[in-house]
């Protein structure tokens, strides 16, 4: 099984960050090369023909040739990375360009609709017909279907809405084209002697009637990317991604809520801010590994999204008291060990040891022990007692010299183990002397089966008949082993 180092996946992200940008900008550039020849065309023959659908349509390609030119603009800025004043990225500047192309697209639905009317209520235009405006209209059908299918693609791909915006206006090409080919054609038989003869004049207004038709479609396609602009812009996001950002995160073991999910987008590239629930008593490793499946999470309904994740220490109703006492102490930084808890008529009385620093003045660790105490009592009012076993935790590496085996010692040591029947066996001893103190150290074979609670007490005992035997003894340190994994005996 292998995995991606840090800095292979570093250049991965890279290589498909610079991939995208130049698929984007060869999409944008081609763009820009088909409307500036489509838009040239159909002005020609409309000012030849005096078509308003024909100029209408050109009008619309030209809107074409501003917004791919904008797409082009909008996606080498936003492919930029991001800096001290753009800490998200320059991705909005795509989301931007595609609201200033609608702004243009229902500008101009506004004036085509306008000057149609003005033709068929105010100053009639007649229309000098030719077979060139139906070369130009089949011409510009082939190319813009073709290039809004490519456009679309690359848009889908990368989430572009620039691109999405020029594929858009590509597309509404089409349909307007087909509308301006239809009511030149109609227009061309009312004008005709056939039209005047069989009562069909009134087709010469088919032309203004294909031009409102044009602004029709712009305006359709206009307002749809409005929508979709506006809601980028204003960071909004599909509730139905909401959810299933959501539903993954609950499908995580050791997630107790998802307290928080926020979500946005910039250009291509989606930013999600979870705030997570995780109980108090969860390790810091394991706290890091729920936060890295949070984020596969994330990313598996956000592909590549950049996702931060905060964990939020929770209590919950499966703590006993022992827990909730340690979670006291581990919210003040400190660690509390041989906590036991009894229960009297005034409530439960709580007995702990608390090991603080070596060098600490009685003063402040007798405060500091009040203000632990005094908390405890808050967060769990049943109890009516706190008593703390202050010890002194080392603050610096003790150098320990080794002395040759004290066999008075480690011989009382054996003989008091064999008054004790649980023991099994003792090996592996040591005498240490540090700071002119002894410490003694050994391994103890116990039974398998034994309770954790009857280990401590066996060991406990084993310890005071030490030092009650060897008052010289200053520390002593047990460590229990089951019989299975002991080749001493």
């Amino acid at each position: 099984m292998s995995s991606a180092t840090p800095q292979n996946s570093s250049f991965a992200t890279s290589a498909s960050a610079a991939t995208a940008s130049s698929e984007k900008r060869a999409a944008a550039a081609l763009s820009i090369t088909a409307a500036v020849g489509i838009t040239a065309l159909k002005l020609a023959v409309g000012l030849m023909t005096g078509s308003l659908g024909m100029l209408s349509d050109a009008a619309h390609s030209g809107i074409d040739l501003f917004g791919a030119a904008l797409t082009l603009f909008s996606v080498r800025v936003a492919d930029k990375p991001a800096d001290e004043n753009h800490p998200y990225g320059h991705g909005k500047v795509e989301n931007l360009s595609g609201f200033v192309e609608t702004v243009l697209m229902l500008s101009s639905s506004v004036w085509i609709t306008a000057e149609a009317l003005l033709r068929i209520f105010a100053h009639p235009a007649p229309v000098r017909h030719s077979v060139w405006p139906f070369a130009v209209l089949l011409l510009s059908i082939t190319v813009d279907y073709s290039r809004s299918r490519k456009l679309n693609a690359v848009a889908e791909q990368y989430h572009s809405d620039a691109l999405a915006a020029n594929a858009l206006h590509f597309a509404s090409d089409i349909w307007s084209s087909i509308a301006v080919l239809l009511g030149l054609g109609a227009s061309w038989v009312g004008a005709s002697q056939f039209g005047q003869r069989s009562g069909l004049s009134w087709l010469e207004y088919a032309d203004p009637i294909a031009a409102i038709v044009v602004s029709g479609f712009i305006l359709y396609f206009g307002l749809g990317l409005a929508r979709k602009t506006i809601g980028a812009l204003t960071d909004s996001i599909p509730s139905e991604m909401h959810r299933q950002v959501l539903a993954e995160l609950a499908k995580i073991d050791g997630v107790l809520s998802v307290d928080q999910a926020r979500m946005r987008r910039a250009g291509g590239m989606y930013f999600a801010d979870v705030t997570l629930s995780l109980s108090r008593q969860m390790t810091f490793q394991s706290s890091e590994d729920v936060v890295e499946k949070a984020t596969a999470a994330v990313q598996r309904v956000l592909p590549e999204a950049d996702v931060v994740i905060r964990a939020v220490p929770r209590s919950t109703i499966a703590e006993s008291i022992f827990d909730k006492v340690r979670g006291v102490a581990s919210r003040n930084n400190v660690m509390l060990h041989d906590i036991s808890v009894q229960s009297f008529e005034d409530g439960l009385h709580v007995e702990q040891h608390v090991e603080l620093d070596e060098a600490m003045p009685l003063r402040r660790a007798h405060d500091f022990v009040r203000m632990l105490e005094d908390e405890i009592r808050r967060e769990l009012p049943q109890v009516s007692d706190v008593l703390t076993h202050i010890e002194s935790e080392p603050a610096t590496i003790e150098t320990a010299e080794a002395i040759e085996r004290d066999r008075g010692i480690e011989g009382h040591l054996r003989r008091t183990a064999s008054t004790m029947p649980d023991i099994l066996d003792i090996h592996q001893v040591t005498v240490r002397r540090v700071n002119d103190r002894l410490q003694l150290a050994c391994h103890c074979t116990l039974p398998d089966e034994m309770p954790m609670a009857r280990v401590h007490e066996v060991i406990t005992t084993l310890e005071d008949k030490l030092k009650l035997g060897c008052p010289e003894v200053y520390r002593v340190l047990i460590h229990p082993e089951p019989a299975t994994d002991n080749h001493h005996h």
